[in-house]
C-alpha cells in the first residue's frame, strides 16, 4: 500500500498575502485533514515549535536585518543562524524529503540541510523572479529613456535567470504551476518537472455574495500594485472606455504596493480598498462585472481563480500563466496585445447577456479546482523521489 511521504517544507512566505503563502497555508492545512506526518517551517512572530495533529509547525523569527523584499514581504540575510534549530527538528521528524518554494532565507536553510544531510530536495516555481527583477530595474531606470531602460531590463533578467538556474539545478524535483514553466525548468535544469497547480475555495468564493443593485459596470483588480504586475495598464483601460463613450463604470482596485499613489491619480473612477481577507474580499470579487489582470509575469494567477468563482468573467493576457485558467470565450478573454484587452473589456461593459453567460460557465469550471485534487497530485509527484522500496 503506497503511504504519504514525510515531507519538510520550508515556504519562503507564509503569513503575507500572496499566491506562494496562499498555496503554502492550504498545503498545510492539507496535511492536517489528511493527518499526514509533515513538518512546516516558516518565518513567524516568534521562534517556536509546536505540534497540530501530525504537523509539526517550526516557526523562525526573522531578526532586525530583515528588509523588505515586496510590500508586507521580508528577507533575513541571516536567517541561516536558525539552521541548527531545524537541522535538530530534521533529526526528530526523519524527513523523506526537503521541499522549498525557491531561493529565499528559508529556501536557503533548506538547500543548507539538504546537502549536508543528503536528504532529496524538491523545489517549485511559483515567482518569476527573473522577470520581476527586469520590469523593476526597467521602471526604475525609466529616466534614462525607453530604450536605455529596457536594454538594462532585459540584462537583469537575463543575469537573474542564470543564478536561478544554479538554485533550481539542486533539486532533485523540480514543480511549477503552469507548463511554459515546466518547459523551461526542465530546459534549465535537466531535471524531473511535475505540475503543481492551485484549487480556489468554492464556499467562501461565491456569487451569492453579489449585493449590489446599481447598474454601474464594474472592473476589478486584486493583487500586489507593483511595476511587474502591468498594473498601469488598468489607467489605460479606463482612458480606452471613455473614448468608446463608455462612461458608468468603476475600478475596484484591492491591494498595496508602490504603484498605488501613481493609481489613485491617474486611473479614472477608480476605488482602492488596500488588502482585504476573507468575507469582505469575497464580497469585492463577486460584485464586479470582469475581471481585469493585466500581468505578464504572474505563473499562475491565484486572484483569477478567485473572480471565476465568484461568477465574475476574466480578461487576461497572453502571457504567463493566467491564460490557462481561462477557456476562451466561455469564461473569459486572452487578450493578444493592448488593444484586444480594451475592447473585450469594453464589449463585456455592453453586453450583459454575454456576461451573464460567462459568469455561470466561470462558476461551473471553477467548481472543479478543488485544493485537496491539487495536493494528492502534489504527494504522488514527491513519491517519485523516494526509493522504491521507501515509497511502498
Amino acid at each position: 500500500m503506497t503511504r504519504y511521504p514525510r515531507v519538510a517544507f520550508l515556504p519562503d512566505t507564509f503569513h503575507e498575502v500572496n499566491g506562494v503563502a496562499h498555496t503554502s497555508r492550504h498545503l498545510e492545512a492539507f496535511a492536517r485533514r489528511r493527518q499526514i506526518p509533515f513538518l512546516s517551517v516558516h518565518a513567524g512572530p516568534a521562534t517556536e515549535l509546536t505540534n497540530d495533529g501530525q504537523v509539526n509547525i517550526l516557526q523562525l523569527a526573522r531578526g532586525p536585518a530583515k528588509f523588505e523584499l515586496d510590500a508586507n514581504l521580508d528577507y533575513d540575510p541571516f536567517l541561516l543562524r536558525h539552521a541548527g534549530r531545524v537541522q535538530s527538528a530534521f533529526h526528530d521528524f526523519k524527513p523523506d524529503l526537503i521541499h522549498v518554494t525557491g531561493p529565499g532565507d528559508l529556501g536557503a536553510i533548506g538547500s543548507y540541510l539538504s546537502l549536508i544531510m543528503r536528504i532529496p530536495m524538491v523545489i517549485s516555481w511559483h515567482t518569476s523572479l527573473h522577470e520581476y527583477a527586469g520590469r523593476r530595474l526597467e521602471r526604475m531606470m525609466e529616466f534614462l529613456g525607453a530604450g536605455p531602460s529596457h536594454t538594462l531590463g532585459y540584462m537583469a533578467e537575463g543575469v537573474s535567470l542564470q543564478i536561478l538556474r544554479a538554485f533550481y539545478a539542486q533539486a532533485e524535483m523540480v514543480m511549477a504551476p503552469n507548463q511554459e514553466l515546466l518547459d523551461l525548468t526542465r530546459n534549465l535544469t535537466g531535471k524531473p518537472v511535475y505540475l503543481m497547480r492551485r484549487g480556489v475555495e468554492t464556499d467562501l468564493f461565491h456569487p451569492a455574495k453579489r449585493n449590489r443593485a446599481d447598474s454601474t459596470f464594474r472592473i476589478g483588480y486584486v493583487g500586489r500594485l507593483t511595476p511587474e504586475k502591468n498594473v498601469r495598464f488598468l489607467a489605460h483601460i479606463g482612458q480606452g472606455l471613455l473614448e468608446k463613450g463608455i462612461t458608468d463604470f468603476e475600478f475596484v482596485i484591492v491591494g498595496e504596493g508602490s504603484e498605488q499613489a501613481w493609481l489613485e491619480s491617474n486611473v479614472p473612477n477608480a476605488r482602492l480598498t488596500g488588502v482585504l481577507r476573507g468575507e469582505p474580499l469575497a464580497e469585492e470579487y463577486a460584485n464586479l462585472d470582469v475581471f481585469a489582470f493585466p500581468s505578464t509575469t504572474d505563473t499562475f494567477g491565484n486572484v483569477v481563480l478567485e473572480a471565476l468563482a465568484s461568477g465574475v468573467p476574466c480578461v487576461v493576457t497572453s502571457a504567463g500563466g493566467p491564460k490557462f485558467l481561462i477557456q476562451e470565450g466561455l469564461t473569459g478573454h486572452v487578450a493578444t496585445d493592448d488593444s484586444d484587452f480594451i475592447q473585450f473589456v469594453a464589449h463585456l461593459a455592453q453586453d450583459q447577456t454575454l456576461r451573464l453567460k460567462m459568469a455561470a460557465a466561470a462558476r461551473d469550471y471553477a467548481l472543479n479546482q478543488s485544493w485537496d485534487s491539487v495536493f494528492e497530485e502534489v504527494f504522488a509527484a514527491y513519491a517519485t523521489c523516494l526509493p522504491k522500496a521507501q515509497a511502498a
